[in-house]
């Protein structure tokens, strides 16, 4: 500053005005002449972000090792386990072709062969190269809306990005803005622009990102898409491949499978660990299905990881849904398909019903919410054929009686409930914001459920409805409001003495972006987790970008922990998921958080650690609930918040503000009617007298 490197602005008495925060810069020019630093009541991120300002690198220095303190690469007592990014397998369709031995199988072996080694070479030399698989890349022009500055995107004389503009996570330019920017410390994980963003500036340069049809067709080939599991096994989507990951007793999380390339990005996927072989002679045990485009994709796969293609079937829609109930492959769209693979007769049968709005299994059952009103489900152990057509048997089960949709459904089976489902409990939301209950009592079997209950307390549509054994948990479209209510039960039966009785009310944001891709929701999905005779927990992603989850307790919304990514990269998807305890004597079903991060990584938490720990009053953080307002603008540093698609600037008032505008009295709306209608009547009059004297 007295140097002239900084901008200063001087009075008549030569007194240099300081445009920045008194107190800050009191402790920083304390620090500047006695080399002492006073932290007592101030904000540390706030002091460095300052003596970044000022370019005094001791002082910074100092604050980066205070805030690292308590922050470990190694996670804290929650962290249970890290499993690497996986190799990106080749493309064959871009494989290099040699056509003079294009007919020799040894050259097709070689060529593969070398394929596979450039690859591997590749991949070992990623901690050195600054070009890697996977590259994410932060783009800030000219004319962008972002506060900070990023990772400049120059481009070499092929037409490919320089290798130094680059990153691979969002570490990266924190580890560089450490070093060179006073924005460094203002991570870019909540970036807007980010790869979804290259088609608006580099749709001619970049062509290969784009298919035959012109269509937008780019993704991180390395960035996780989703997770999930199913007993001892994982199943891990990215954009390109997906992988199978098991869980051995001493040997901890192997791979198990991983698929070749695949030319479209894989949209969901599904899995069975727990196959019953009818036939000795196969071998399969697990089931792996995918679906992209308007295909549905099946593997089998041997415990010692050996694959076998099952088949590729037509869905002729895309699948909004995909899991096993049994054995048996479930897809279902919103446009009203169902696609059923039968695990016996090797079958794959799509059927048109009402357009689905929500579903639910329980058991061998598969329950649809329908946009008429009504609730319909398949039995897939009967596997029930219509004699006339050989379509599958949809029976309807109850229909809303004030025909709203159907907008989400749970099933609770009761612990009496036989194979015929003598007792059957239904909770459903509707899309005017109606929780209800029915049952169905083992006397009224002919008759079907009866209504039970009903809630009239969301406004807005319900998305999510879960019944357990303790507690109905409601959640519906308004930043994701959430009220639950304390269930009476009689013999493992709900009651409705003294009946359900309300217990929390609480919001678990969480922002998309404005264009989201197709997995996001599959692979981010909130909860509630767990098994309906267990304790429920939401995990809390508030911002897309982000490398923390809030577990909170899925009855109080109070909070059990914060997950926060161990390498700072960011948390692309997550799944809850519970695994067998070993076959040593006394050893228990552990729950684990699975998170999926931009680099490819993936991180496993202890959840039922964290629960014991919130049990025993352990954690300091069980009394609150998501993120505390100043936790929520450090979430939304990077982020741009919008409601509407209009552009910025847009017409004022925003038309997405029209349904948060003040309300009118009744009274103003009569009077305002009034005068519209005096006023139309006056003009109409003019207009007529003007005609009659044009006439005239």
């Amino acid at each position: 500053m007295l140097s002239g490197r900084i901008s200063t602005l001087k009075d008549e008495t030569g007194a240099i005005f300081i445009d920045r925060d008194p107190k800050l810069f009191n402790i920083i020019l304390n620090f500047m002449r006695t080399k002492d630093v006073d932290l007592s009541n101030v904000d540390i991120s706030t002091l460095r972000h300052e003596a970044e300002f000022y370019g005094i690198s001791p002082l910074v220095k100092r604050l980066i090792l205070c805030e690292d303190l308590n922050h470990s690469s190694c996670g804290d007592v929650l962290f249970h386990g890290y499993l690497p990014p996986a190799a990106v397998p080749p493309n064959d369709h871009q494989l290099p072709k040699n056509t003079d031995k294009k007919d020799s199988p040894a050259a097709r072996t070689d060529n593969l062969s070398s394929s596979s080694a450039t690859s591997s070479a590749s991949a070992s030399n990623s901690s050195t190269s600054e070009t890697r698989p996977g590259l994410v890349f932060r783009i800030m022009s000219d004319h962008s809306h972002q506060r900070t500055a990023s990772v400049s995107l120059s481009r070499t004389t092929d037409g490919w990005p320089a290798s130094s503009s680059l990153s691979r996570s969002s570490s990266d330019i924190r580890n560089i803005g450490r070093r060179h920017s006073r924005a460094s410390s203002l991570d870019m994980r909540h970036s807007r622009n980010s790869s979804a963003d290259l088609n608006k500036t580099f749709k001619i340069d970049f062509g290969s990102f784009f298919n035959s049809h012109g269509a937008y067709s780019w993704a991180d080939p390395l960035r996780v898409r989703i997770v999930k599991g199913h007993h001892n096994w994982i199943a891990v989507a990215y954009a390109h491949f997906v992988c199978c990951y098991r869980l051995r007793d001493s040997a901890g999380w192997q791979l198990a499978f991983m698929s070749l390339y695949i030319e479209p990005v894989v949209d969901r996927i599904a899995l069975n660990a727990k196959v019953i072989v009818s036939n000795p002679a196969e071998n399969s045990t697990k089931m792996l299905a995918i679906s992209y485009n308007t295909q549905v994709r099946l593997w089998g796969i041997s415990e010692d990881g050996i694959k076998s293609d099952i088949g590729t079937f037509q869905f002729t829609v895309s699948v909004d849904h995909l899991f096993f109930i049994g054995s048996q492959l479930v897809a279902l769209s919103h446009t009203g398909k169902v696609g059923v693979w039968h695990a016996m007769t090797q079958h794959w049968q799509i059927q048109d019903v009402i357009p689905i709005t929500s579903f639910d299994t329980a058991g061998s059952f598969l329950l649809l919410g329908c946009n008429n009103g009504s609730i319909y489900y398949i039995d897939m152990q009967k596997f029930p054929l219509r004699m006339k057509d050989n379509d599958l048997l949809v029976t309807e089960l109850y229909h809303d009686p004030s025909n709203d949709i159907i907008t989400a459904i749970s099933v609770y089976l009761t612990p009496k409930t036989s194979l015929c489902g003598n007792w059957i409990e239904i909770a459903y939301g509707t899309s005017s914001g109606t929780v209800r209950v029915i049952v169905q009592h083992p006397e009224t079997v002919g008759h079907g459920p009866q209504l039970f209950q009903t809630f009239t307390v969301h406004r807005s549509p319900v998305t999510k409805v879960v019944l357990s054994e303790k507690f109905l948990i409601s959640v519906c479209s308004e930043y994701n409001h959430a009220r639950t209510w304390s269930v009476t039960r009689f013999r493992g039966m709900i009651s409705t003495q003294p009946g359900s009785t309300p217990l929390a009310s609480f919001k678990v944001i969480s922002l998309e972006e404005m264009e989201p891709n197709i997995s996001y929701s599959a692979g981010n999905d909130s909860g509630p987790y767990g098994e309906q005779d267990d304790e429920q927990v939401f995990i809390q992603k508030v911002v897309p970008e982000t490398d923390q989850l809030y577990v909170r307790y899925a009855s109080t919304g109070k909070r059990i922990c914060i997950i926060k990514s161990v390498d700072g990269t960011s948390i692309t998807a997550f799944c809850v998921h519970e695994c067998e305890g070993s076959n040593r004597m006394g050893s228990r079903p552990r729950r684990y958080i699975f998170t999926g991060h931009s680099n490819g990584a993936i991180q496993m938490w202890d959840l039922t650690t964290a629960l014991d720990l919130a049990a025993k009053g352990e954690l300091s953080s069980n009394l609150t609930g998501g993120p505390s307002p100043l936790e929520m603008i450090r979430l939304l540093d990077q982020c741009d918040l919008t409601n509407s698609h209009c552009s910025t600037p847009c017409i004022s008032p925003s038309v997405g503000n029209a349904g948060t505008s003040t309300r009118l009295k009744a009274s103003n709306v009569a009077f305002l009617c009034h005068q519209a209608k005096s006023l139309s009547e006056k003009e109409a009059s003019e207009i007529d007298t003007e005609e009659r004297v044009v006439h005239y």
